[in-house]
Formats: structure tokens, C-alpha cells, sequence
């Protein structure tokens, strides 16, 4: 079994500390390592480092390189510009199979965290035990909710239709992504909906079927690009080609118009959480909401339920009478808002653009 891990994002919801430069993935958010450090490292003993692929842009060669000495050169797969998911999943399952790969293989993303990673890798491995059963070419791996969260997708699965000791199978019917609060609070009451991590245990020729079934012009670019690997021509034809690809996420580009016959679910507690963005690491740090999450030279009283980080080792952080607050210094950026005020910071972030901050993001 093969893993894959995406790590090209840039991660404006994470912003002041994840910039274009050195985005979230790479950054030590939590302890001395990097979330992208955590994604590799919890997949050991079960996957050796020659079974693991990072996928990433080219402009982090060298941080990837730095942080993941033991993964083979061969298994890092970069991207000359960034074309969404869409694309970038195509090439990398094509590679594969050029390289004559095509056992099953998990994808998985680089700024998650999961606590129960000894039942995670359980799960893949049953996961992959169940693949080309009862003809299911695709698992999704859905997380049993811990709330209505209106800011994940959720997966919506069906009946059980097989159980390998204590891990079930259950058919597939859908996703839903981010709904209202509504929909979010009956969606968590079913019993039948689950968070969708966008994990998924596959082969790289059923993805690749399926891009020249449902997105042939994506399909048909990362082709010809493919044609010329293993000759010299490929680095070239790739700096040529790949920036011409239609930019599409992998959703709508092949998940949304897959056969649901062909795929199935399975629904676990892994204890994860996406830190991609402020008030999710947060909620995946705190042992209850009232609780403060500091880092760095940070003093507060009369505070709750907020998070400040200090990355300016000089400076102190005072903070009294804080609540719902967040509090990031990173040296030449201060941001300060309120934790229900996180989304905007994407927009915010992309209003630099063009203008003297524009060199801060």
C-alpha cells in the first residue's frame, strides 16, 4: 500500500504565520515539528518512507527536501505552478502508474492532525483489505462528528454492508459541502452523516479512468505531459504544458460524478482536526472551550476561550479581559480579531494583493 500526501496549499486561513513563501504545512504550529512532519511520521512502521509520496509546488522543493530527509527523491512529485487539486491528483496518479504502481493507495493531506493514529492506520489497512470487494473501487474515510459543524463537508452514508471485526463498511450516498447550521445540526442527529476528511483509499487506475471519463481535457493534458516521462524531454514538456491545464478542483473535476455502486464508506473516531485555519487549532488543542492556547511569551488573566501566539521572542504579550479573542504576532504582522471574525481573514489576505502588504502574504 502507497500513501499520498498533498501539501501545495497556501494557507491564507492560517495567515499572518502561513505566508506564500512558507505556508502552514511547513510551519511548527504545534511543538518542534511541522504539520506536514506530523502527516509522514504518524504513518510509521506500517508505510516505509519509500511507500510514502508528497505532492507540493515546486517552489517548496528545498522545505520539503529539508523536512522529510528520508523519503526518497524519487517520491516527491512537484508541481511547475499551482492548478488546483484537479490537476495535480491526475499527475500524480499517472505518474504512478508510469512508474507501474497501481496497489491500493490512500491520499491524504499534510495540515491535519489525528490523535488515535494506531486505529487510523488500522483503518487504512481494512480499508484497503475491503477495496474490489462487492466491486467498491473507492473507500472514503469519514470521522464520526463531534459537532454540527457548518465549516467542514460532510459525507452521507447508508446501510452497513460489511463489518471486518470492529470496522464497517457502509454504502455511499452523497456529500454535502458545508452546510447551514440547520442542515449541519440534522445532519449530525441522523446517525447517517459523517465528516469528510477527504481521505480515500483507492487505486491510481480507477482515479485515472475516471479523469478520462468525467474530465477528459485535464485527463488529456497530464497525457501528453506523461508521454515524454523517463525521456529527457519531460522536464521541459512539463514546464511547457502543465501551467495550460484547466485549473478544477478534484470534486468537481471527478468525485462529484463517480458511480456511488463503486464506492464505500467507513466512519471512525481518529481523533482528528484541520488546523488550516486559526479557530480549528484552537478547537483541536483545547481540552474544553473556556480554555486559553498560548505559545511563545504570552501573560493573561481574567481570559478565556482565546489563542494567542507570540513569534517575536523580545516581546511580551499581556492580555486581560480577553475572551473569543485572537492574538498573533509574528514580528512585522499583529493580527487581532475576534475568533468569529477568522473567515474574513482570507479575504482580507487577498485584498493585499497589488497593493505595499502584498509582500506580507
Amino acid at each position: 500500500m502507497k500513501a499520498v500526501i498533498f501539501a501545495g496549499g497556501t494557507g491564507t486561513r492560517l495567515w499572518p504565520l502561513s505566508r506564500k513563501k512558507s505556508p502552514k504545512q511547513f510551519e511548527k504550529i504545534i511543538g518542534n515539528r511541522s504539520t506536514l512532519q506530523f502527516a509522514v511520521e504518524r504513518l510509521y512502521p506500517d508505510f516505509a518512507p519509500a511507500d510514502i509520496y508528497i505532492s507540493t509546488n515546486i517552489a517548496y522543493r528545498e522545505i520539503v527536501r529539508d523536512q522529510l530527509p528520508n523519503i526518497p527523491e524519487k517520491n516527491f512529485i512537484f508541481e511547475p505552478e499551482k492548478r488546483d487539486v484537479g490537476p495535480a491528483v491526475a499527475f500524480v496518479m499517472g505518474k504512478l502508474l508510469k512508474d507501474g504502481i497501481d496497489e491500493p493507495v490512500v491520499i491524504l493531506w499534510s495540515d491535519h492532525l489525528v490523535k488515535h493514529e494506531k486505529k487510523f492506520k488500522t483503518l487504512l489497512k481494512k480499508a484497503a483489505g475491503f477495496l474490489g470487494k462487492m466491486n467498491k473501487k473507492i473507500i472514503f474515510i469519514g470521522h464520526k462528528p463531534r459537532f454540527a459543524s457548518e465549516n467542514l463537508g460532510w459525507i452521507h452514508y447508508g446501510s452497513s454492508i460489511h463489518t471486518d471485526v470492529d470496522v464497517s463498511f457502509f454504502t455511499f450516498e452523497g456529500f454535502q459541502y458545508k452546510p447551514n447550521k440547520k442542515t449541519a445540526e440534522e445532519f449530525y442527529d441522523s446517525g447517517h452523516h459523517a465528516w469528510n476528511l477527504g481521505y480515500f483509499v483507492t487505486t491510481p487506475s480507477y482515479i485515472y479512468e475516471a479523469f478520462r471519463k468525467y474530465a477528459p481535457h485535464v485527463y488529456g493534458a497530464v497525457e501528453d505531459i506523461l508521454k515524454t516521462y523517463g525521456t529527457k524531454e519531460f522536464e521541459k514538456t512539463l514546464l511547457k504544458k502543465y501551467g495550460s491545464i484547466e485549473s478544477v478542483s478534484f470534486d468537481n473535476a471527478v468525485i462529484e460524478k463517480l458511480d456511488k455502486s463503486e464506492a464505500a464508506t467507513v466512519v471512525e473516531d481518529i481523533g482528528w482536526s484541520d488546523v488550516g485555519a486559526w479557530e480549528a487549532l484552537k478547537e483541536a488543542l483545547e481540552n474544553n472551550p473556556d480554555e486559553n492556547i498560548t505559545r511563545g511569551r504570552v501573560y493573561l488573566e481574567y481570559s478565556r476561550d482565546s489563542l494567542v501566539y507570540n513569534y517575536e521572542g523580545k516581546k511580551l504579550i499581556v492580555g486581560v479581559d480577553l475572551e473569543g479573542l485572537l492574538v498573533v504576532n509574528t514580528g512585522d504582522v499583529l493580527l487581532i480579531a475576534r475568533k468569529s471574525s477568522v473567515p474574513k481573514i482570507k479575504e482580507i489576505v487577498e485584498n493585499f494583493v497589488g497593493t505595499e502588504n502584498e509582500k506580507l502574504t
